[in-house]
């Protein structure tokens, strides 16, 4: 975009930081050094109220640039704040902000202040969507080679099987012998599911979601369970890629997949600039469609919606 205004690199000097936030038309990093001053200088920056974001969003619409640049400064500490919840994921602060901006900036040229939406409410969408599409982008994940991972598929179904069948968890000799290999086999793919497996590592093809959007809260969950669930969150995976790319990133937005916290109707109804009821009625589509797939597989997946 030529016209992208973002935080600047903040100088090392006051005099030369007084339009700390801007500089010229292109991106600019935010200089290690100097982010404790480029911190103390956006604190500085007074917060707009819903009225005063209203009026600068008409006149931006206008082609007023100073007031877009008011809205971009007003809302850089909601960046910051945003970025910090990234830590320690693969990127360094400055990146996690720089990225975050972006983001700010989309949702400014994409605001529309009629439909009753708080700024920062909208905004935050956008600078995740940023922040996290970054972290994809950079951060390495772990692959497994494709006969191990057809293994694990064999040990998630057969240990399913006899969970179904005896109605507790199998032991893993028991996988081993339904598997018809040694039970040292058996324990080596149980490790690569702790050890490789983090809860935060994506699963799908889009890397929609992770483990942790299913599991409920433990310090050590068996690694029968993990499999389990495992499997749950492949088949819904799956499942929502067929669905519309709307119901997809509403269904997303709702249920906090990922990285995302959930969203009320109304305010992915300002997102999507429609009514909470529109979304309500998108929301419940999708869900029929889910559970149609699901019917068909005679698989159960009420506890997830």
């Amino acid at each position: 975009m030529e016209n992208e205004n973002v935080v600047r690199k903040p100088s090392t000097s006051h005099e030369e930081s007084k339009d700390a936030a801007f500089d010229g038309n292109r991106p600019k990093k935010v200089a290690g050094s100097a982010i404790t001053l480029y911190l103390s200088e956006i604190r500085a920056i007074e917060l707009l109220s819903a009225e005063e974001e209203r009026s600068l969003a008409l006149a931006m619409s206008s082609g007023d640039e100073t007031a877009r640049s008011r809205l971009i400064e007003a809302n850089l500490r909601l960046v910051v704040n945003l970025a910090r919840r990234y830590s320690n994921r693969g990127l360094p602060l400055l990146d996690l902000i720089e990225e975050g901006n972006l983001g700010l900036i989309r949702a400014v040229e994409k605001f529309l202040p009629d439909k009753g939406c708080r700024f920062s409410t909208y905004a935050t969408w956008w600078v995740r969507q940023s922040i996290e599409r970054a972290l994809v982008n950079h951060a390495g994940t772990v692959r497994l080679p494709v006969h191990v991972a057809e293994d694990l598929d064999r040990l998630i179904r057969t240990t399913e099987t006899l969970r179904r069948k005896e109605g507790v968890d199998p032991r893993d000799a028991d996988v081993a012998a339904a598997l018809e290999v040694p039970v040292e086999r058996v324990r080596r793919l149980l490790g690569l599911v702790r050890r490789t497996f983090s809860l935060d590592q994506p699963l799908g093809e889009e890397g929609d979601f992770n483990l942790h959007d299913t599991l409920e809260d433990s310090q050590n969950p068996h690694p029968a369970e993990v499999l389990q669930h495992m499997e749950m969150v492949a088949l819904l995976s799956e499942w929502v890629e067929k669905l519309r790319p709307r119901e997809q990133e509403i269904l997303e937005l709702r249920y906090g997949f990922g990285e995302e916290e959930p969203m009320t109707l109304e305010e992915i109804g300002c997102l999507h600039n429609v009514t909470r009821e529109r979304i309500r009625q998108i929301e419940k589509g999708a869900i029929r469609k889910l559970r149609r797939m699901a019917a068909q597989k005679q698989v159960q997946f009420s506890s997830l919606f």
